[in-house]
């Protein structure tokens, strides 16, 4: 009972630091934002085309794609930012030391916190992204496919920002453990972008660069994955967009971003038993 014990302390002091209510709030005025546009953009180019249109369809996916890129970048910045300060803070302040010598064994410490947060990244990938797709429904009658292998495959996308911030939190200060959790996610950015336009242009050096930045972290391909599958084909034939892929991240690659999770969540278990505090 002590790793669910430090993971629902966890939540109780992500409450007391008022995260929780900050995120429920300004996920609020998110949402409703969205709604609002979407909603007003909607009314006037169903007025054009027709609610039963194929084309408003294809216009109506798009929109709620739109919304779910948003909310996917608010995940990962959740992701980083709820637990930059987890395990090096603590370290800072000594305060991990009163926990530490208590009868808890250091990697119970550091899964139940990950636990804990998970939790977090997981309720904010289903507040988020199932507001984007219920307002969508509400709006249009229309829902994206596939949304649970979708869904699911950002809430992956945020566990390995939050392990990567936590095994760096083994290490490094609070700042650079963000910077290079940042860095990171822009590296994967950048080189999921070049890979697309590699394919585009049919540039295999350039696919290639897409495809090392994945293996460096593969969360730039879990969400080109997720918005394959949350898209019907007619919109993929738009071209490059933030919601197309060109170059689509084949399932191995999820197996690999587990592995991946499961090898630097415990490469932070290590790490953490061996750090003199």
């Amino acid at each position: 009972m002590r790793i669910p014990l430090i993971a629902w302390l966890t939540l109780q002091e992500a409450r007391r630091r008022k995260l929780l209510w900050v995120g429920v709030v300004l996920g609020l005025a998110f949402l409703f934002l969205f709604g609002v546009g979407y909603y007003f953009m909607y009314r006037d180019i169903s007025r054009q085309m027709g609610p039963n249109n194929l084309q408003m369809r294809e216009v109506s996916n798009f929109f709620i794609m739109a919304g779910l890129y948003a909310a996917n970048f608010l995940v990962v910045m959740v992701s980083v930012l709820a637990s930059v300060d987890t395990i090096s803070g603590e370290i800072a302040s000594h305060s991990i030391q009163s926990v530490v010598t208590k009868p808890l064994r250091r990697w119970e410490v550091v899964l139940g916190k990950w636990v804990g947060f998970a939790a977090i990244v997981a309720g904010c990938v289903l507040f988020l992204g199932g507001g984007v797709v219920a307002i969508g429904w509400v709006i249009s009658r229309h829902a994206p496919p596939n949304l649970l292998s979708g869904m699911g495959l950002m809430t992956l996308e945020g566990l390995i920002l939050l392990t990567v911030t936590i095994l760096g939190g083994t290490r490094l200060s609070t700042l650079a453990n963000g910077v290079v959790a940042f860095m990171l996610f822009g590296l994967a950015f950048i080189g999921g972008w070049t890979e697309q336009i590699g394919s585009l242009i049919r540039n295999e050096a350039a696919v290639n660069v897409g495809i090392v930045s994945s293996l460096i972290i593969p969360t730039e391909a879990l969400w080109k994955r997720a918005a394959y599958l949350m898209q019907p084909p007619a919109l993929a034939s738009l071209g490059i967009t933030p919601f197309s892929a060109t170059s689509v991240p084949s399932p191995a690659m999820i197996g690999y971003a587990i592995l991946y999770t499961l090898v630097a969540l415990t490469a932070a278990l290590y790490l953490f038993e061996r750090r003199d505090l």
